[in-house]
């Protein structure tokens, strides 16, 4: 898993990093910074630019260095989930078993997508702080079941 992070921080091809939030339709577009921290042992963590589109149930999440790089890149649909990363493409059974291959947690998907829309839907285990959303900051943890997870949303 440490491999996995360490590759996503250094590796990458290069691509223009999308700027500004886009609505096309269903398909919203959200763009900014992301930080997950995971308190196991050892703490793991990283931060990189992203590019979020469509919905809980199909879509992809860009992940971006600070240079602009493509570090990897997530998408799901209903029971699959992909990501390439450092030209490689691996199959996952859900989105939830990606990101816990990603970042060491399984992250509530279709949560972030209704806090991200404003709306503090409930996540087994969640606590969602929306009252700073408007200046485009997102923050998130996961307080059961351990490890504690921390994710900070930074929106353009």
């Amino acid at each position: 898993m440490s491999c996995l992070l360490a590759g996503l921080a250094l590796s990458g091809c290069a691509a223009r990093r999308p700027a500004g939030n886009l609505s096309a339709g269903d398909a919203a577009v959200w763009v900014g910074r992301l930080a997950v921290r995971v308190d196991a042992d050892p703490v793991q963590g990283f931060s990189a630019g992203f590019e979020l589109r469509g919905n809980a149930e199909v879509g992809a999440l860009l992940l971006f260095s600070p240079f602009g790089a493509t570090l990897a890149r997530l998408s799901w649909s209903p029971g699959e989930a992909r990501l390439l990363s450092e030209g490689k493409e691996q199959t996952f059974t859900s989105i939830e078993a990606l990101t816990l291959r990603v970042t060491g947690a399984s992250l509530p998907l279709d949560g972030l997508f209704q806090w991200l829309a404003g709306n503090p839907a409930p996540v087994a285990g969640w606590e969602a702080e929306l009252n700073d959303l408007a200046n485009g900051r997102l923050h998130a943890r996961r307080l059961a079941p351990n490890p504690v997870v921390d994710l900070r949303l930074l929106l353009d």
